[in-house]
């Protein structure tokens, strides 16, 4: 199975996964909360997801950055069909509101 066969939603997992290693990780599509905000789009695919992740991999490192790092390793799909990206990002032991 190739990445391309696979949902936005898993290749973006994926790819979080694979680089990231997070101890937690949750890719939420979001896009049926967006229904009706713009007069051509229903809510329905795969437009505007949440990302809320815990990895050693953001010990140490500003917000930015690890808002950087995330839109870096997503840049494919953020130029193909992801419209709008929450990243909730902290590394193990910060509190996180979720």
């Amino acid at each position: 199975m190739t990445d391309q066969s696979l949902t936005v939603e898993a290749r973006m997992t994926k790819k979080i996964q694979d680089a990231l290693s997070p101890e937690r990780l949750e890719v939420i599509n979001e896009s049926h909360l967006h229904a009706g905000h713009q007069d051509s789009f229903d809510g329905t695919g795969e437009t505007h997801f949440r990302i809320r992740i815990v990895s050693g991999a953001f010990s140490g490192m500003p917000r930015l950055q690890r808002h950087r790092t995330i839109n870096e390793l997503l840049q494919a799909e953020l130029q193909d069909t992801v419209h709008a990206l929450a990243i909730e990002p902290a590394a193990p032991g910060e509190s996180v509101r979720w």
